[in-house]
Formats: structure tokens, sequence, C-alpha cells
């Protein structure tokens, strides 16, 4: 089963995506965090196999965990989820070792996708 992270501190984004993800994919399991003490909390018992991460949070920035958790689990897929198309944003998210770039808004298939695409690489290695 594909286990995702939602690291977004905006609650109603968060809740919104969250049902977006359900109503595609009903079996899987999606964790959430608020914030950066959060997200890695989550990330130090069982990684997920996908994190959506948010870049401005309380605490440390998206860019900031990403690198961390890279550091220690270089095998976790991260898609920088930002309402911001700068290009130093996605400068700096690629920078950190994240996998993807996304905004938010953009249409729910792409994001389907990579989760679709994740799902039968996890499959494939178990």
């Amino acid at each position: 089963m594909t286990r995702i992270l939602l690291v977004e501190d905006n609650v109603t984004f968060r809740n919104a995506l969250k049902e977006i993800l359900h109503s595609r994919f009903p079996s899987m399991e999606i964790l959430e965090a608020g914030d950066g003490k959060e997200a890695l909390l989550c990330v130090k018992g069982s990684p997920p196999d996908l994190i959506f991460m948010d870049i401005k949070l309380p605490g440390e920035n998206g860019f900031t965990l990403t690198s961390k958790i890279k550091q220690d689990h270089p095998e976790v897929v991260i898609v920088v989820l930002t309402s911001h198309d700068l290009p130093e944003y996605r400068e700096a998210a690629f920078k950190c070792k994240a996998n993807h770039f996304m905004v938010k808004g953009s249409p729910s298939s792409q994001i389907f996708d990579v989760i679709e695409s994740i799902s039968s690489t996890v499959h494939q290695d178990s």
C-alpha cells in the first residue's frame, strides 16, 4: 500500500487535497503534518513513499525539510507543492533534491499521475 504524507499548514487546503486523493485512491494511507516537526516525526518511524511538501511552513521551510528528509531517506519521493510558480522556487526545490515541483491549483490529473507512477514502483519492489 502506498503511504503519502501531506506537509501543509493550511488545514483547509490539506483537507481538500486529502479528500481528492481518497476519492481516487481509497485504500491509500494518508498521513498529515502541519509543520516541520510533525513532518520529521512522521518520516522518522516508517517513511512514506511520497511527500507533498509546502514551502511556507511554521518553523522550518519546505526546502530545508526536503533536504533533511532526502539526506536520511533518499528513496522517498518529494513533490514541492506551492502557490508561487517562481523560477527561483523551482530551482531551490530541485537543489534540495525534490523529485517534482507543482503549483497548487494544478489539475488533479497531474497529482494522480505522480501517485500512480510511485504506486507502481512501490508495488514492483514489494
